[in-house]
């Protein structure tokens, strides 16, 4: 059982900019993980921080939660021009992860942003919500658990879904079909054909290639997504994923790729290798989870003697 006290003390980590980044992403997951009122409350204050990366993930994570109570602040988000593109754009996706059709027409007008990582995002989830409005139904559970902005294609055969992949002619919806499905199938193959995305699209399809890379873990990627963070030339938003990614995968090769870009000159690639060392660090060592709010607060239990103890 979770106190409120508790939920009280992870969210005032979660907001206090004092914290190491790491420790307030491990409380964001946590306080995701319990979901509730009291959990949206404190991610929703965390959106007048300076980190555009830390925002970006507030609202990913308001999203995965799928709690329409998180609307309003998700709506305000989106809205609010004096927010990183990439936090809006969050915002966005997060809208239609929560999948309530009020939302449809707030998303309608922002699918015409200026901001382009904005407006796709935005089409995005309209279609997205058109599919479920039309019968989709929630995607059949997979192996991984999270919200996807589009549910993976029916086609099963790697070398058609690469195709789609990568064809510039198809609908965005679509590409991000042949992505969800290609990280479904699994394998060297598919992670190879991903791979290819990071050079082809608009910042947006690259920056979702990093991400279902990193769900994937396959170290066959790792030397593409290596390449994509060493492109200062690259959107930030694109090298931010990849960052995370190579966190995931946990490989050597990643942690020196980490290494050396954490004292990169974008702030949102910095904090992101900062925060994918951490994720390192938990993929490749003995810890149950990540988001481990929670035990940080409580000790452990005491070690009783056996009676075969002296």
């Amino acid at each position: 059982m979770v106190t409120e006290q508790e939920v009280e003390a992870i969210g005032q980590t979660l907001v206090d900019p004092r914290q190491p980044l790491q420790a307030r992403f491990r409380a964001l997951f946590t306080l995701r993980g319990l979901g509730g009122p009291s959990a949206i409350a404190w991610i929703s204050r965390a959106f007048t921080d300076d980190s555009a990366l830390l925002k970006h993930e507030l609202a990913y994570c308001l999203g995965q939660m799928q709690d329409r109570r998180a609307i309003p602040v998700l709506v305000d988000v989106l809205r609010d021009t004096c927010q990183e593109p990439m936090v809006r754009h969050e915002a966005g996706e997060a809208l239609g992860a929560i999948g309530d059709p009020e939302v449809m027409e707030i998303l309608k007008q922002h699918s015409t942003d200026p901001v382009l990582e904005v407006a796709e995002t935005c089409q995005l989830a309209v279609r997205r919500l058109e599919w479920l409005l039309q019968g989709g139904g929630a995607p059949a559970a997979g192996p991984y658990l999270s919200v996807d902005p589009a549910p993976p294609a029916e086609e099963r055969d790697v070398g058609r879904l690469r195709e789609a992949l990568l064809d510039e002619a198809l609908p965005l919806f679509d590409r991000y079909r042949a992505m969800f499905a290609l990280r479904d199938a699994g394998g060297e193959e598919a992670a190879l054909a991903l791979a290819e995305g990071l050079r082809c699209g608009s910042a947006l399809f690259r920056h979702e290639i990093g991400y279902v890379l990193g769900q994937l873990q396959h170290e066959a990627a790792v030397p593409q997504l290596v390449a994509a963070l060493a492109r200062g030339a690259e959107s930030p938003m694109v090298r931010h994923e990849c960052a995370e990614a190579l966190g995931a995968i946990a490989r050597p090769a990643c942690l020196a790729a980490l290494r050396a870009h954490a004292a990169d000159p974008e702030r949102v690639v910095r904090e992101s290798c900062e925060v994918a060392l951490d994720m390192y660090e938990y993929e490749a060592g003995p810890a149950f989870q990540y988001a481990d709010g929670l035990e940080r607060l409580r000790p452990p239990p005491s070690q009783s003697l056996s009676p075969a103890d002296p």
